[in-house]
Parts: structure tokens; C-alpha cells; sequence
């Protein structure tokens, strides 16, 4: 039986742990951080949100006002079924007024992230950052500088939809990743045992206010995860893998507020690479965009399910495998993954993945951990490692699975605490 965890029903900025303040843009927007560490470990970081939050009764009000009608019978969602309970959203602002918040916001998740870790930001040594559709650009080194992390430091901005997170920290720990061949340098020699921030930061209720897609607006809403690891240290890569998949059906339509030449090329990856400066990198993947300009299009929940679970259920089958191969290796066959960090995008996809990972004789704890903040893309991984932090020991071996829209996976095993001071 997939895991819920209970604690999470509490509205978000109701925790007792949650720090909030007031962004005075527009009419002023509630931001709330909370700070998780874990000493044994070597590994802190933060997460939180920003913006009002609507339970799932009050959403469907919100979303009727915003399309200037009641929604049709049967297209309302059961969203707490989805493991949902609450979204956080924006008020209407100016374009202007996005970009000042989101970097505003963005500044106070790198900052925090490294003073949980006890680093001053001037300490930082690399900024990884998954955005799904960023407000800008340069909005890594943007909200970098504004936290005071240095120039000198590297920051990559990944942008592969929900995976784009995972698919970040799989950068910056996995060396044998086919892509470091369209890298200026192998990213995770590069960064093995420096200070690195690494996280998703998503303001997906800006994209939101200019979309009419009813099950979207349902699921998704703010929300940002960033944690600091040093790789080889705090968190040692284990075995991984990365796969693509284009969604030639269009079941996931997203449209790319990043470069991207939308070229996808027989035998050869659907990423773009680009060096911005000396400092900046960009990863970019391609998506099977809307027509019409908006933000995103996407099929309903089993739609999701069909085009997520095969691939994800063989990516995490083949990871395990590698996994358990190693282990056999190093004269620990028995060692255990002793929980898997999984993407949130809805409890059907998880619950499925689950179901036919346990067939394959997988059976690895994948607890439910985001009710209280909706589908967040690329930030879900980190918010969910984040709350289950507390709970893990010097030696665990965690599963990191994202996946999403592209579509793209992103599946490796990392083992904490390896080597703390």
C-alpha cells in the first residue's frame, strides 16, 4: 500500500516550523520558508511557497472566476483522491511585477538553503536550478547574485519540466552521463566536493493566469525546494540513469519559455546545451508545444498515468538492477534502498508505478508527502526528500525517480553521509 503521510493535511503556512513574511508587490504576497537539517547527515536545505493558499473547495471558485464560468459535470477533479489538498496562487500582476517577485523569491530560497547548511552565501561554490518555464532567461544568475553568492560560482539552469530537479542533482553527482560530452566540463567532476545548492524553484501560478486548461488548473501551484550538498561528501553517487521519450501524441503540451531551436533530430538527444557567459550553463529540453501559445495543454489524470508509468516503471527496474549489482560488488548484497524520493505528480501515476514495481519484486517505501502544495513540477523531489530528511541515517541509500513532460526521466541511488566533518 502506497504511504501517505497524515502530517502534510495541516495547511502549509499553518506549520508550526514555517517562517513567513509579506513580498510587498501588488497587494502584498505571503511567502513561507520552513528549514530542515539533519546534522548526522551533513544535509540541510528549505522549501516552502508563495502566494494564497486555496483548499479544494475554495480552488474550484478561483478557477471558475479566472475562466468567467462554472466549471461543466464531470470536469471538476477528485483532487484529494490526486493526494491534494491545497495550491498556492498569485493575484493578478503585471509582467513587471512577476519577474521583481519571482526574484525576490527565488534570492530568499538560495540564501536560506545556505545558511540551513551553516555556509555563507559568499561560500557557495555552484547554483543548480530546475525551472520548468522561467521568468526570465538568466534568472539563475539573477536570483544567485541577489542572495550574494559570487560571480565566480557556476550556475546551471536545467529546464526538462518536473524532472528538471532531479535531473539537475543527477548532473552534479553522476559523472558517466552521456551529456558531459556537450558540456564545456564533466559537471559532477567539476563540482565533487564543493558546496552546491541544488533545487527547483517553481511559479507555476504565473503561467497558470494565462491558461484555460481546467485539469491544470486544478493540480498545479508554487512551490520551491532547495538543498546544499557537497557531492562525495554529504551525498555519493551510487548508480543512475537518464532516458528521453518524446510525447509525439502531445499528452503533456508545454510550451518552452526558454531558447530552444524545437529541432528534434533522429538518434540523438533532445537536449540543448548552451554555455551563457563563462559561468552560466543552460540545459534545455524540447517539448511537444501547444499550438495556441498557451502555457500548457494536458490530457486528464489516466492520461498522465499512461504516459509517465511504462517508461518510469522501466527506468527505476533498470536503475534497481544496476543497483543491486553494485552492491553485490561491494560484498553488501543485502543493503536495501531505504526510501525513494519520488516526483508528485499525482498519487495514481506513484500508486501504478508502485503496483507494477512490487510485480518485478521491487518493493522499496515511497511515501506521499506533498498534500499540502499540489502538482510544483521540478520542485516536488527536493520538498519531499526535505520532509523526509529528519527521518534517514549516515548510510542510507535513497532512490531519487523524477520524470515529466518532454518526457524525460531522471532515476538514480545516492548513499548520505558518506563522509561529513
Amino acid at each position: 500500500m502506497y504511504q501517505i503521510n497524515e502530517v502534510t493535511a495541516t495547511p502549509f503556512f499553518d506549520r508550526p516550523n514555517v517562517q513567513t513574511e509579506q513580498i510587498p508587490i501588488g497587494p502584498g504576497i505571503p511567502l513561507g520558508i520552513e528549514r530542515i537539517s539533519n546534522p548526522e547527515i551533513g544535509i540541510a536545505g528549505v522549501y516552502g511557497t508563495w502566494g494564497e493558499s486555496y483548499d479544494n473547495t475554495r480552488l474550484i471558485g478561483l478557477i471558475e472566476g479566472h475562466l468567467g464560468k462554472p466549471l461543466e459535470p464531470g470536469e471538476q477533479l477528485n483532487l484529494a483522491e490526486l493526494g491534494f489538498e491545497n495550491r498556492h496562487h498569485l493575484p493578478g500582476l503585471t509582467e513587471e511585477e512577476h519577474v521583481e517577485l519571482e526574484i525576490q523569491v527565488g534570492a530568499r530560497f538560495l540564501r536560506e538553503a545556505a545558511y540551513a547548511n551553516g555556509w555563507e552565501p559568499a561560500e557557495v561554490q555552484a547554483v543548480v536550478v530546475g525551472t520548468s518555464g522561467p521568468v526570465m532567461e538568466d534568472f539563475t544568475p539573477q536570483i544567485a547574485r541577489k542572495a550574494g553568492i559570487p560571480e565566480s560560482a557556476l550556475k546551471v539552469s536545467v529546464h526538462k519540466a518536473c524532472d528538471s530537479s532531479v535531473g539537475g542533482l543527477q548532473l552534479a553527482l553522476n559523472p558517466d552521463l552521456a551529456i558531459n560530452a556537450q558540456l564545456p566540463q564533466n559537471l559532477a567532476m567539476e563540482l565533487y566536493g564543493k558546496k552546491v545548492l541544488v533545487g527547483g524553484i517553481e511559479g507555476l501560478s504565473r503561467w497558470l493566469s494565462k491558461s484555460f486548461d481546467i485539469n491544470a488548473l486544478q493540480l498545479f501551484g508554487n512551490g520551491a525546494g532547495i538543498i546544499g550538498v557537497i557531492p562525495g561528501r554529504t551525498m555519493k553517487f551510487l548508480v543512475g540513469k537518464t532516458h528521453e521519450v518524446f510525447d509525439e501524441d502531445g499528452v503533456l503540451q508545454i510550451h518552452m519559455y526558454y531558447p530552444h531551436s524545437s529541432q528534434k533530430k533522429e538518434g540523438e538527444s533532445m537536449i540543448e546545451v548552451t554555455q551563457l557567459g563563462k559561468n552560466h550553463i543552460r540545459i534545455a529540453g524540447l517539448m511537444h508545444e501547444p499550438v495556441d501559445e498557451s502555457p500548457l495543454t494536458m490530457a486528464g489524470p489516466m492520461g498522465m498515468v499512461k504516459l509517465f508509468v511504462r517508461s518510469g516503471v522501466q527506468v527505476v527496474h533498470d536503475v534497481y538492477q544496476s543497483y543491486q549489482k553494485r552492491m553485490a560488488e561491494s560484498g553488501v548484497p543485502g543493503k536495501e534502498i531505504a526510501v525513494a524520493i519520488v516526483h508528485h505528480a499525482n498519487l495514481k501515476i506513484n500508486q501504478l508505478k508502485e503496483k507494477h514495481l512490487q510485480k518485478e519484486g521491487i518493493h522499496i517505501p515511497m511515501p506521499w508527502l506533498l498534500k499540502d502544495f499540489g502538482n510544483v513540477s521540478a520542485a516536488s523531489n527536493m520538498i519531499a526528500f526535505l520532509r523526509q530528511l529528519p527521518n534517514l541515517k549516515p548510510g542510507d541509500h535513497i532512490l531519487f525517480d523524477g520524470f515529466g513532460g518532454g518526457t524525460y526521466y531522471d532515476v538514480l541511488a545516492v548513499e548520505l553521509g558518506v563522509n561529513v566533518i
